[in-house]
């Protein structure tokens, strides 16, 4: 049976980013943005693994909390490729939360709770990404922070943009229906139990393809489109809410 060590999967994708993070420090407003990107990246990855914790611990396993992830404490959360990826592509993964099938209260299927628990996370990073735009347009509309410099005033302004796009391509990416990502244990509740045998039969040769997309820049061409589509489409629905053209699109 074919057998692929998950620690070279990582170690490739560690090398790329080092190299993309090389190019973006000889660059000064690359290197203003990396630094307003960091606690966005933080901040998103956090809510994100402890939504799955926190929907695990409701469905009745204690795994996730007897190991400390039910807290918002960013160092419990992050993985350093994922961490790395969210700075140079805008999205990536957090240090995934453990989780215990068996110990899943038995009022629903095993499988479901698996999918509501592994939905959690991006269902999270969508909400945050609207509550920002919220924010943001709230900031416009009601012209918020008017005390503060212009600089600190577009600081602000760039971080809840960066924190927005950030939780879409957090989202986005991690629905990709391909292990280890949250979309595969949510595509096997929608499947039949054959086909979820060949997705688990043949999960080592699927990490190969899911580092294949990336390193060829396949990822970024698929993913990037779509979370532009949804950033557009967030702004343009608050600024309705908002009666203001927000003139960020």
């Amino acid at each position: 049976m074919f057998n692929f060590d998950k620690k070279y999967l990582y170690i490739i994708l560690g090398v790329f980013v080092l190299f993309n993070i090389y190019d973006r420090l000889t660059n000064q407003t690359s290197l203003l943005t990396l630094i307003l990107t960091l606690p966005a990246i933080l901040l998103a990855i956090t809510f994100h693994e402890f939504a799955h914790a926190f929907a695990a611990d409701k469905l009745g396993d204690e795994t996730p909390r007897n190991q400390g992830r039910l807290t918002l404490n960013p160092l419990k959360h992050i993985d350093p490729v994922g961490f790395a990826l969210l700075i140079v592509a805008g999205f990536g993964w957090g240090k995934p939360v453990q989780v215990n099938p068996y110990r899943f209260k038995r009022d629903i299927s095993m499988t479901k709770a698996e999918a509501i628990v592994s939905f959690a996370g991006p269902l999270m990073n969508l909400i945050l990404a609207i509550l920002s735009a919220m924010f943001l347009t709230s900031i416009i509309k009601f012209n918020l922070f008017t005390n503060l410099s212009s600089q600190v005033y577009s600081l602000i302004l760039i971080f809840l943009i960066q924190f927005c796009t950030i939780n879409i391509g957090l989202c986005i990416f991690n629905l990709i229906p391909l292990p280890p990502l949250d979309g595969s244990k949510i595509l096997y509740h929608f499947i039949s139990e054959d086909k979820k045998e060949w997705f688990i039969r043949n999960e080592q040769i699927l990490h190969i393809v899911f580092l294949g997309i990336w390193v060829t820049g396949l990822a970024g061409k698929i993913i990037t489109p779509c979370i532009r589509g949804v950033l557009k489409g967030i702004f343009f629905i608050v600024g309705k809410l908002f009666n203001i053209d927000i003139g960020l699109m």
